[in-house]
């Protein structure tokens, strides 16, 4: 492996993430200080399955420890979406929300509402737990990386953003653009819900919570579209445009009772 190797994935920091050595060198996030006193409370509470903040630089870039492992690209390989995998995630998520729930959040930190629970909450979440932010071993999910988008919320909500991206919760034609054509969406969410271990309440509150999370999804694009980010620009475009979201949107929404029938048997 090379001392200086560019690292791909995701849309927002391409080209500027670098792994050299054992460490990742990459662009700090304007939360940077909090989420590193967060990321080592979380080692400090026996979470080992993200990465260790080890230097602020002056020049606004930020070193952390590289997580070994395997991640899914786009379009995502039938590796990642096994049954096995899907309920790693689930499982893995859940610690990380069992040792979060024991740490205060930096309420003095300006955390990014670009994702973030519009409801708030006492916990710290990820938030954008896809498959380019989650390293695999041996087909099951080990580790979390790319925290950036972190706020504070309800653990369900973090739930939902995560089963947008695993089941997927897409309808069919948007979902074979990226994931293996065949995957079975309710099956998959109590899949997922299991993995997690989701309580009855909250599986009857999550097809509403995921609804919810996908109108945030939907306005966060918005938002970068009309900034004039070229990435989120040209990806509305390839994808079918507004009329795929709300083909998503209405999906959802016909599919609700379906999505909570397979949750609760």
């Amino acid at each position: 492996m090379a001392d200086d190797e560019a690292l791909v994935g995701g849309m927002v920091n391409t080209g500027a993430v670098f792994r050299r050595g054992a460490l990742v060198e990459r662009p700090a996030p304007r939360t940077a200080r909090a989420l590193h006193a967060h990321l080592l409370a979380l080692e400090e509470r026996g979470f080992d399955a993200a990465p260790t903040p080890v230097l602020l630089t002056a020049d606004g870039r930020e070193r952390l420890t590289f997580v070994p492992g395997d991640v899914a690209l786009p379009p995502f390989p039938r590796w990642a979406m096994t049954r096995t995998a899907l309920r790693s995630v689930g499982s893995l998520l859940r610690r990380l929300h069992e040792a979060s729930a024991a740490i205060a959040v930096d309420t003095s930190a300006e955390w990014p509402r670009d994702l973030a629970d519009p409801e708030g909450g006492t916990m710290l979440c990820h938030n954008d737990v896809c498959p380019e932010n989650v390293v695999f071993r041996d087909g099951r999910a080990a580790a979390l990386i790319d925290f950036d988008l972190a706020a504070p919320g309800r653990p369900l909500w973090d739930v939902a953003m995560t089963a947008r991206y695993w089941v997927p919760m897409l309808d069919p034609g948007s979902a074979t653009a990226l994931h293996p054509a065949g995957l079975d969406a309710p099956a998959r969410l109590r899949i997922l819900a299991d993995g997690y271990g989701l309580s009855p309440q909250d599986r009857t509150e999550l097809p509403g919570v995921i609804e919810q999370a996908t109108a945030s999804c939907r306005a966060f694009v918005a938002g970068r579209v009309a900034d004039g980010d070229p990435a989120y620009t040209r990806a509305l475009a390839g994808q079918g445009g507004w009329q795929r979201w709300d083909r998503i949107q209405e999906w959802l929404v016909t599919h609700h009772e379906k999505f909570t029938t397979a949750l609760l048997e």
